[in-house]
């Protein structure tokens, strides 16, 4: 399972030069890919639905790069027509890495907006920030 997960880990530190938000100390990495890039049983494991349309967000925040820190994540995903879903995170956790996923569903070639709101402690404020991606489906 860790090996699994560590991808999804993995792929967020990749992705560093281009999904990535700097708030004060605070980092703040994020991606968007389709759910069949991690395996059925990792999904098994974490109670997530795999499948051609669906999809996957993943955000990560650390001060310091390899620690993550608890964090709560909320956000909305909306196409083209304005069509919006909510996302539901759940987090995961591996060792010092904290990370949050929420499925989502699209279609080919769909061009999302993510809208995310991240607040580091409940009494900390909160950062807003949003991104797009193009969702293709891999058939």
């Amino acid at each position: 399972m860790l090996a699994g997960l560590a991808f999804c880990s993995a792929a967020v530190q990749a992705n560093a030069r281009d999904d990535y938000k700097q708030y004060g100390d605070l980092k703040v990495f994020y991606s968007a890919f389709p759910s069949t890039f991690i395996s059925p049983e990792i999904a098994r494991a974490n109670n997530l639905t795999r499948g051609m349309d669906r999809g996957l967000v993943n955000v990560a925040t650390m001060k310091d790069l390899g620690t993550g820190l608890p964090t709560v994540v909320s956000g909305e995903v909306l196409n083209i027509m304005q069509q919006s879903q909510k996302l539901s995170f759940i987090e995961i956790r591996e060792g010092s890495t904290v990370y949050y996923l929420a499925p989502f569903d699209f279609d080919n070639r769909d061009y999302l907006t993510f809208k995310i709101r991240i607040r580091a402690k409940p009494e900390a404020p909160a950062y807003d920030f949003k991104f797009q991606k193009i969702m293709y489906i891999d058939r």
